[in-house]
């Protein structure tokens, strides 16, 4: 039995900075940083870049890619490889920097159900000189609620609610309980539900389980 010695593990191999492109690349890197001659060391970073490039040949061409990929090239060297980039070096110090905390948009509606969107609709149609046009946003808006507010809560809802929300939400604004406005009826909201609920096929299966009760098994 032929013993095998030497045997190179992972855990014992340096680390890899960018693992996507594999050990081979970083030994390719390394080589390039270990080269003396400036000529010859540019010219292996070029033939590094190529290489990475064919990894994906839709975007080598990209400029922006390209960036990309200098990038790249520096970083699985920290920043020790000495050669002529095409684009500026970006420093080892800008990369640890920890980005800004984005600011999270707080929005604390009374009435979630509703969402942000009607909140937001409610607020162009304040806006809008008082005419057809927006008597015919605020009664879509109405309806639009109403639908929304089965959809959360319950099976039956008075228009007179819809109203008293839409009023509150446009901060007086919008007063469609004082027009005598009918909104859509309930029923025909749920109805829609109802035929959007997909129905299990059981009949299907009745009708399999009749037609395989005359066969034999074996």
């Amino acid at each position: 039995m032929q013993l095998v010695e030497n045997l190179e593990y992972n855990t014992e191999r340096s680390h890899l900075i960018i693992p996507e492109y594999g050990r081979h690349f970083q030994k390719m890197v390394d080589y390039a940083v270990s080269i003396e001659d400036p000529v010859e060391r540019n010219k292996i970073a070029q033939a590094i870049i190529s290489v990475m490039g064919n990894l994906q040949p839709h975007l080598r061409d990209v400029p922006d890619f390209q960036h990309k990929l200098w990038d790249q090239l520096f970083i699985m060297s920290d920043f020790k490889l000495d050669v002529d980039s095409p684009f500026p070096i970006t420093s080892k110090e800008i990369l640890r920097q920890r980005p800004e905390p984005l600011e999270y948009p707080q929005n604390f509606p009374k009435y979630r159900f509703y969402g942000n969107n009607i909140k937001r609709m409610v607020d162009v149609a304040v806006e809008w000189e008082k005419g057809d046009k927006r008597s015919g946003l605020e009664y879509a808006i109405a309806n639009h609620m109403k639908k929304c507010y089965l959809n959360w809560n319950k099976d039956v809802v008075d228009d007179k609610t819809i109203f008293k929300h839409l009023y509150e939400l446009s901060d007086g604004q919008i007063d469609l309980a004082s027009e005598e406005v009918s909104l859509t009826d309930s029923g025909q909201f749920l109805k829609n539900r109802v035929a959007k609920t997909p129905r299990s096929n059981n009949s299907g299966k009745k009708n399999q389980r009749n037609n395989n009760r005359g066969k034999k098994r074996y």
